[in-house]
């Protein structure tokens, strides 16, 4: 800890029995009811959560007890698709009932509209008690689904190195949502309706803990399938906790995408919109909603919102998608025939600078607009395999003006994600580049499809499933075959630096500040190179652009603090821990070094002092506490 700048560089991180409850909801929901309107709402998501791996969607090998006694005492849509394959868009037109275009959210990163209405925002003003308890930093109250939330639980913990987290696993988002609902609300408020919205960042990649021996053997589907079956544990235990007001709460839980282990090429989520990462298990339970009811129509998550305001006893207007409360008491969707749904994924114009791809289905069809288009007959291909825009070209003309319709290829101008936020997403496997504001430049860019190959060893990388030497091949191969890739050149880069080999780091560090990465990472993995040398005039020019990148960065801070001190500056470094350790009181390798600099002065009491409240701080296993104890017993 010890030993300078390099230590301060940010990492990637790579990385109730339930039987009683299931009868107690299909009771509650059996049929229609004198007053089939809800009090209450619990919306429940899954991230990365396919429809084919829940058992009520024939899944035979699935533990998902929860979610499949909901099934059975309620609704479930046998069709439902995301509007994106993303955490955040696909999330905002659940929330809003428009599509990405319409709520201005397009990747991860990229904050909701401020004036769309939301369920939440609705609510709130009919006087609903209102909560959120959210797993992954992709839904973090900067990017605008706060709203409407009299609480926004994202708060996400740290880990043994005092860096934060980007997700936490579910039992701390249920036991937060739990306590929430056992504590009485203040005053008038405390015989108010609630909504509760909880969101379950397992079975994200990566499943499990790959990184373990053990782990790594086991076949990957079998982790994910374990991932999900954590995720059903713990809706079990929430489910348990609304048990007293189950007769009047209305209960939603979907996926906000899927999950490619290969298909089309693909691995992961975010890049394609295949059905493989568009479709996603959607139920629903409560007042109203015949036991039971199985819904083969289409449909969009887009049409959540404006159900739960009708079953709600209101409406919500201005939105894309549609009421399917008539199909909730077993009624054909027949008034709904013919409607078109829309799905987008701008994630490979905005982080690989390819086209943006955007997709339309209606009645047989499926079309994805792209450099070169795919028309699909769905329901006679629903693996998507057979490219029929060259055999169907009048079906494929007027589905292509359709989709414009909704978005075209460009995007409008917007502010973008933070560099903090940025860095944050790239650790989760999503990275945030240049957005596109010309057209013709969007559909001249690469159609994704040609760089299905590279996008897969870049999934695999993000997806954390990679580590050591097969992790630096894979980055080896991406940087030959996609040389403008900053993001690789990064990634390599830190992963020649966390070797001990700053010789092979620091080309790719130049390489990925060559692309105009807007990263103050690039520069802090340099300044660990230079100060390893003791290059000090150049590890000071390193820092001094990456606090021009990101200006507040605490971390940047914290470094330009332990350079002073290699530089023989203890007062300079002690004014400059301080203050990074204001911004962000947990980075503890600042406040290790702000003890040695308050022992280089002479000012024993004030490094105790640092060094006991370090001790406070870390974890009771966290290997750093043998060095703070040792500096704590010299200065004492």
């Amino acid at each position: 800890m010890a030993d300078g700048i390099w230590k301060m560089v940010r990492p990637f991180a790579m990385a109730i029995s339930l039987q009683p409850l299931a009868m107690a909801v299909a009771c509650s929901s059996g049929g229609p009811t004198s007053n089939p309107t809800a009090r209450n709402l619990l919306l429940i998501t899954i991230d990365t959560l396919r429809a084919d791996h829940v058992g009520a969607y024939g899944h035979s090998r699935a533990r998902t007890r929860a979610l499949d006694g909901l099934a059975k005492g309620g609704a479930l849509f046998e069709r439902a698709y995301a509007a994106a394959p993303i955490t955040l868009p696909s999330h905002a037109t659940l929330m809003t009932g428009r599509y990405p275009p319409g709520h201005g959210s397009r990747d991860n990163g990229l904050r909701v509209s401020p004036t769309v209405p939301t369920i939440a925002t609705l609510l709130l003003a009919r006087g609903f008690r209102t909560a959120a308890f959210v797993a992954a930093f992709p839904l973090d109250h900067q990017f605008g689904l706060n709203r409407g939330f009299d609480v926004y639980s994202d708060h996400l913990p740290r880990g043994a190195n005092g860096r934060p987290s980007n997700e936490r696993p579910a039992s701390d988002v249920i036991d937060e949502a739990i306590a929430w609902l056992r504590q009485p609300a203040p005053g008038p408020r405390s015989a108010a309706p609630f909504f509760l919205w909880v969101h379950l960042f397992e079975p994200h990649a990566p499943y499990g803990n790959p990184s373990t021996p053990s782990a790594a053997a086991r076949p990957v589907l079998e982790r994910y399938d374990e991932e999900i079956a954590t995720a059903d544990r713990e809706i079990g235990r929430l489910l348990g906790a609304v048990r007293p007001a189950i007769g009047d709460t209305l209960i939603i839980a979907a996926g906000d995408h899927g999950e490619a282990f290969g298909e089309h090429g693909e691995y992961a989520h975010s890049i394609f919109v295949y059905d493989t990462t568009l479709r996603v298990p959607l139920v629903m339970s409560g007042p109203g909603i015949r036991a039971g009811t199985r819904v083969a129509e289409p449909v969009t998550l887009a049409d959540v919102a404006p159900t739960v305001m009708r079953l709600l006893g209101a409406t919500m207007t201005g939105v894309d998608g549609v009421d399917l409360s008539p199909a909730l008491d077993g009624m054909p969707l027949t008034s709904y025939q013919g409607r078109e749904l829309y799905a987008e994924s701008f994630a490979p114009a905005i982080e690989f600078g390819w086209a943006p791809l955007r997709a339309i289905r209606s009645g047989p069809w499926k079309l994805v607009a792209a450099p070169k288009p795919e028309l699909f007959e769905i329901d006679k291909d629903p693996g998507e395999q057979m490219n029929l825009v060259a055999a169907q070209p009048s079906a494929a003309r007027a589905l292509a003006e359709r989709v414009s319709r909704y978005g075209g290829p460009e995007l409008p101008a917007a502010a973008s994600a933070g560099a903090e936020a940025q860095q944050r997403l790239r650790a989760l496997g999503y990275s945030s580049g240049s957005a596109i504001r010309n057209p013709q430049s969007a559909m001249a860019r690469p159609d994704p499809k040609d760089r299905r190959e590279l996008a897969a060893r870049i999934a695999q990388v993000t997806s954390g499933e990679l580590a050591g030497p097969e992790l630096v091949a894979a980055l080896e191969g991406i940087v030959r075959e996609d040389p403008r890739n900053g993001q690789a050149h990064l990634r390599l880069g830190f992963a020649r630096l966390q070797a001990g080999d700053c010789a092979r780091a620091e080309p790719e560090l130049h390489a990925a500040a060559s692309t105009g990465l807007p990263s103050a990472d690039v520069y802090l993995g340099l300044a660990t190179c230079l100060g390893r040398r003791r290059d000090f005039s150049g590890a000071e020019r390193a820092l001094t652009e990456a606090r021009r990148l990101e200006p507040d960065n605490p971390t940047v801070t914290a470094n330009i603090g332990i350079l002073q001190a290699a530089r023989g500056d203890p007062a300079g470094a002690i004014q400059s821990l301080i203050a990074a350790l204001a911004a962000d009181p947990d980075l503890h390798e600042a406040r290790f070094n702000l003890a040695l600099a308050y022992a280089k002065s002479g000012r024993r009491s004030d490094a105790a002092a640092a060094a006991r409240e370090l001790l406070s701080r870390l974890p009771p296993g966290a290997p750093q506490r043998a060095e703070v104890e040792r500096l704590l017993r010299a200065v004492r």
